[in-house]
């Protein structure tokens, strides 16, 4: 799964990077957390342009009674996500960008019985997509919340030591395809569900000061 992950891009870069306009000002964000305010880029129905959009991570469906369920829906397993219930429908029609330039997994050491976290980035050290859904929620009041969950595959040769699964990094030429809500059929975006290429990655180990989600600075990606 993946639990944590970082955002330090600035506005224009991420304007830049994913051809959007309008980017909100952001504040670098090293230890994201479930629950919290995510960047995401998504297409509404029938435009074909792109939207910048904070949503919080951890998916409520349409119809779930309360927010409860959100914790428990931060990821969905790329295999099974067009047969699930509660991520079919937002496979289909509301597919998103996560904006991303690293992410965190724990490797458990039963040796020193502990879990020693790992931070994962690009080469290059940019900023990248997860692949991900998102929902509309209304409570009984009528206010809105949009919420999102991230994809995960198999992991690649790199990741495996650590986990066996890492969340669906796309490829920038996937982006208008994995975006558009015309395209729904599964035979279509599964093939762009698959392990980024570990050549291109590079992983090392960082400090347990990540394990506390209050810890949300750049000390937390330094090499241990």
């Amino acid at each position: 799964m993946c639990g944590r992950f970082t955002q330090s891009q600035r506005a224009e870069v991420i304007a830049k990077t994913f051809q959007v306009e309008n980017v909100s000002t952001l504040e670098p964000r090293y230890n994201i957390a479930p629950t919290q305010s995510v960047a995401t880029i998504l297409q509404r129905g029938d435009k074909k342009t792109r939207q910048f959009k904070l949503l919080q991570w951890g998916l409520i469906p349409s119809w779930a009674k309360d927010t409860k369920i959100s914790s428990k829906l931060i990821n969905a397993r790329a295999e099974t996500v067009d047969e699930k219930p509660a991520f079919r429908n937002a496979f289909k029609h509301r597919r998103c960008l996560v904006i991303a330039d690293g992410f965190y997994e724990w490797q458990s050491q039963e040796a020193k019985q502990r879990k020693q976290p790992f931070y994962c980035r690009l080469n290059n050290g940019g900023a990248f997509a997860f692949a991900g859904l998102w929902e509309s929620w209304k409570d009984p009041n009528g206010e809105v919340t949009e919420s999102c969950t991230l994809l995960t595959t198999d992991a690649n040769e790199l990741m495996r030591p650590i986990h066996n699964r890492m969340p669906v990094i796309l490829s920038p030429e996937d982006y208008d395809l994995w975006l558009d809500p015309e395209v729904q059929e599964s035979k279509v975006l599964q093939p762009l569900l698959r392990p980024y290429a570990a050549d291109d990655m590079q992983v090392y180990a960082v400090s347990t000061k990540v394990n506390k989600a209050a810890n949300d600075q750049a000390e937390c990606i330094l090499k241990s």
